[in-house]
């Protein structure tokens, strides 16, 4: 079975108001929550990166790349981009939308409806000034991204395709004045729906309630049965239950040290799924001020340690948006509530399991307040010092030489009295299984993400999918593995475009 035999669904074009001209160039579209367009052709479509698992839940075959390129519209499609807002680093930027991307449809799979996207696909009404392409680079990145979030237990949207289309794409990387000229691809991806908190905030900062209360009623009655709009208290109990998945998506990106990059409203999924991997990185060394967006090095709003704070900041914006719906609006106060207790909640007991505590009390919480210190002061890896700590015998810090950067640089002193401190309060056992399931050995750090491009922009793809193999069992030992893939930030990636700074450039 191939893509255009599934059985394709209508539900968000038929439910939520649409622009009433198809196609057509960048636009004001008010009042609408999606515009037809097809996807552009390409010249010579040619599948690249393929995942076999989502391919699987869907109930299709390797291929059906001429879909898969834009090159081709199956019985049943509808292709939309979809219209949003959202507040970019802090500000509110107005109508936003679908730029470079447009969903083919909703596929029924059976036990679940997904949502497939061509990211790449050319221009929509929402393009702004840009082409609506998406370059190799970019692309790879989020293939590969997606599916090792999904493997490490990270709430993410999924990718099933990554093609690359045959044509010259022009980005400035650094945007910097040196515009180039870069091999183009598209990546379909997959989710319940796209819909994002600035979805909703568009229709409220319009003034359109008729269409911010039918998207509301559409997203309830299709992705949050159980709950509904029809009076206040359900209005609550539907946004507690956005703000509790946003809340554990956020605590799961602390705990594998990964950085989003770019959390603005328009990149929150109302599913608490990770969407948009533009951006992104995970810290080598543990630095809670650190960002790989280029476009926050300045002000760092987006920085590791502060990704909570934005977290429970774009909720507001949510609800905000969600506030005309309601007849006191005051009561979502509460919910902002739900999202931090939840998050404290989550991220507190990820940290135990990193060190594997399984009872808990304020001396615990200390010992990790102590490690976060140490951490901070220490040019030290964090996936590898957790990976090795979770496997340790005695607490002797000889075990842990291998995640620092300086070791000459290293107290010591200090380390061994946390050590000893962690290890004699756990009386010498430490929960190792719980640790080696929540300490990964391996995540898709900027630097081998950038091998894979390097070989991929010479027509090698052997090592993207090495890569996706690998990480598909990150919390595994995958000894062949472990000699080129278990290392610190090699010297050459410290200061290479890429792998310690990245921009939206895509």
């Amino acid at each position: 079975m191939f893509l255009d035999s599934l059985n394709w669904r209508k539900r968000f074009v038929e439910e939520t108001p649409g622009d009433s001209i198809s196609g057509g160039g960048p636009r004001q579209v008010p009042g609408a929550c999606w515009s037809k367009v097809d996807p552009s052709p390409v010249p010579n479509p040619t599948l690249r990166l393929w995942s076999n698992e989502m391919a699987e839940m869907l109930g299709i075959e390797r291929g059906g790349v001429a879909f898969l390129g834009g090159n081709r519209i199956a019985d049943g499609m509808v292709p939309f981009a979809q219209r949003y807002g959202g507040h970019q680093f802090g500000n509110w930027a107005g109508q936003l939308g679908d730029g470079r991307a447009i969903t083919l449809g909703e596929v029924d799979a059976g036990e679940q409806i997904l949502e497939l996207q061509l990211k790449g696909s050319g221009i929509t009404p929402y393009s702004r000034f840009a082409d609506g392409k998406a370059v190799l680079r970019s692309s790879i990145r989020e293939f590969l991204c997606s599916e090792a979030m999904h493997h490490l237990g990270v709430p993410t949207t999924r990718a099933l395709s990554l093609v690359t289309t045959g044509e010259d794409v022009i980005r400035d990387i650094l945007y910097n004045g040196n515009p180039a000229p870069e091999d183009g691809a598209i990546v379909c991806r997959i989710a319940p729906s796209f819909i994002r908190f600035g979805s909703f905030q568009i229709h409220a900062l319009d003034g359109n309630r008729s269409a911010l209360e039918q998207l509301a009623r559409h997203s309830v009655k299709h992705h949050f049965q159980g709950h509904s709009i029809d009076d206040d208290e359900g209005i609550l109990e539907w946004t507690k239950h956005i703000a509790r998945e946003t809340a554990l998506m956020v605590a799961h990106w602390m705990r594998v040290g990964f950085v989003h990059g770019v959390m603005n409203t328009d990149n929150m999924s109302i599913h608490g799924l990770t969407i948009d991997y533009g951006p992104y990185g995970w810290i080598e060394d543990f630095d809670l001020g650190w960002t790989p967006n280029t476009t926050d090095a300045g002000m760092k709003r987006y920085r590791f340690g502060n990704q909570a704070d934005i977290g429970g900041w774009n909720m507001a914006r949510f609800l905000e948006a969600i506030s005309p719906l309601m007849d006191s609006p005051e009561k979502l106060n509460d919910v902002l509530d739900v999202y931090y207790h939840t998050y404290e909640k989550f991220h507190t007991k990820m940290w135990m399991d990193k060190i594997g505590v399984d009872n808990f009390d304020e001396r615990e919480i200390g010992l990790v307040s102590e490690l976060i210190a140490l951490l901070e002061g220490t040019e030290i890896d964090m996936t590898i010092f957790f990976r090795l700590l979770s496997n340790i015998e005695e607490p002797e810090i000889e075990h842990l030489k291998f995640a620092f950067y300086n070791i000459e640089e290293v107290s010591m002193k200090e380390w061994e009295g946390w050590l000893i401190k962690w290890w004699s309060g756990l009386e010498g056992s430490p929960n190792r299984q719980k640790m080696r399931e929540t300490n990964p050995k391996y995540v898709l750090r900027n630097w081998m993400a950038q091998l894979a491009i390097d070989a991929a922009e010479k027509g090698d793809f052997n090592v993207a999918d090495e890569l996706y193999d690998l990480l598909k069992l990150p919390y595994d030992e995958q000894p062949e593995y472990e000699a080129k893939w278990f290392q610190k930030r090699p010297e050459w990636a410290k200061n290479r475009v890429g792998c310690s700074m990245l921009s939206c450039s895509s």
